[in-house]
């Protein structure tokens, strides 16, 4: 059996230990075979030699926040377009998202098993998923795009993608049905409102502690299925933690009580610190973003810095995610240096977007980290984001991407 030898490269492997220099992977089909330095490992005579040219080789990057199906766009232009190009959309953007460094992801709402199955099977290039179908919300809530107007603007539903709103526990425990049903790996519910709704505050409290239970009990106990929440309000996320939600995104009214509770329970905190400074730097260049969204954005973006530092200082389980489709998809990384900027070191940044964000999506001993038996997940960069963590946010400095060990990016020649 073929085996492929990556060497001359310094290696962070994902685990928050010292970089090795001099380090030696070698990758047989799609598994770590052996990891080591020149010195400790030996080369097979007949292997397939990638010298990564004295640069820097992490594990496949990952983000358990994205919208691979969907882009803000401006009303109009949604309205107008036909209904079968998102895919289409969604299978650039899944390119994109790999070629920036990103192998795996977390999808938050609206990408279905279809696009996922394209993904397994090569038909798109992109990062391996976990899909959640379509958010729950309930009715006037985030997820619910009716407007005052009377026209509706949430995405519509189809084969594959149930209507997410529901009221109650009897709906919410068919609601969760149906999704688990669709193909979901994930359950998303937005237990607080949001930004982007134009009908509630990211303050608002939406389903009760009891409805988030049934959710908990029909995905977990049921089919062993996590349930990630999006959560802004301070009730709304202690709802949501008290009820076993796994993942609280987005964290940005995140109280000292709140903190306690996601201690107690081993709560993951996915921070998006990206999502309301991508809005605001829309507004000054396009016309995609709403008004209500630009004014909510405003007044929350530096309690959101304050919530995620004050959870970092907790000792919160923080795993990278983005928010990707609030705003373009490929400036994903941007988000290590805004990690970074709430008190984060660039190994700690780089560990909540490997490790950390591996286990938090349950893949733990599949990935996140460069190990032997875990899969053939890999990137080279041309600079060491150790001492500049805001090099990963450039695609041109990712030079090679592996995934299961396939290569679907190599510029380190060029």
């Amino acid at each position: 059996m073929t085996i492929t030898a990556i060497t001359n490269v310094t290696m962070i492997d994902g685990t928050g230990i010292d970089a090795i220099e001099q380090a030696v992977v070698l990758v047989e089909k799609n598994h770590i075979k052996a990891v080591g330095t020149s010195q400790t490992i030996p080369i097979p005579s007949d292997a397939t030699i990638i010298d990564g040219g004295g640069q820097y080789l992490l594990p496949g990057l990952i983000d358990t926040h994205v919208h691979m199906a969907l882009e803000i766009k401006n009303v109009q232009e949604s309205l107008l377009t036909p209904f079968s190009y998102r895919f289409f959309e969604a299978a650039k953007r899944l390119e994109t998202t790999i070629q920036t460094g990103i192998t795996s992801v977390r999808d938050a709402g609206f990408a279905d098993a279809g696009i996922k199955k394209a993904v397994e099977d090569g038909l798109v290039d992109g990062p391996r998923m976990q899909v959640s179908i379509n958010p729950l919300t309930i009715t006037g809530g985030h997820g619910d795009s009716w407007n005052i107007s009377g026209i509706d603007t949430t995405q519509p539903v189809y084969p594959g993608m149930p209507d997410g709103k529901c009221d109650g526990r009897e709906e919410v425990r068919k609601t969760v049905r149906e999704m688990l049903r669709a193909g979901a790996d994930v359950v998303k519910v937005h237990a607080t409102g949001g930004v982007s709704s134009p009908t509630d505050h990211p303050e608002f409290t939406q389903f009760s502690q009891e409805e988030l239970e049934v959710m908990v009990e029909e995905a977990t106990f049921r089919k062993g299925v996590k349930v990630m929440a999006h959560g802004q309000g301070a009730e709304g996320i202690k709802n949501a933690v008290r009820a076993g939600i796994h993942s609280i995104e987005h964290g940005i009214f995140i109280d000292d009580e709140a903190l306690e509770l996601m201690l107690e329970h081993g709560t993951y905190l996915v921070p998006t610190l990206l999502a309301p400074l991508a809005v605001l730097e829309a507004a000054e260049t396009s016309n995609t973003m709403a008004p209500y969204a630009i004014e909510k954005s405003k007044e929350v973006i530096d309690i959101h810095k304050k919530s995620i530092e004050k959870a970092y200082k907790a000792g919160v389980k923080i795993a990278m995610g983005t928010d990707a489709g609030v705003f373009p998809h490929g400036i994903n990384l941007r988000e290590l240096g805004l990690m970074c900027e709430i008190g984060m070191s660039p190994m700690e940044a780089i560990v909540a977007s490997t490790k950390t964000a591996a286990e938090c999506m349950g893949w733990g001993e599949k990935v996140g980290t460069i190990e032997a038996g875990k899969w053939a997940d890999l990137i080279i960069v041309n600079g060491n984001p150790l001492a500049d963590i805001h090099i990963l946010e450039n695609h041109e400095h990712i030079t090679f991407v592996m995934k299961d060990g396939n290569t679907y990016k190599d510029t380190l020649a060029i």
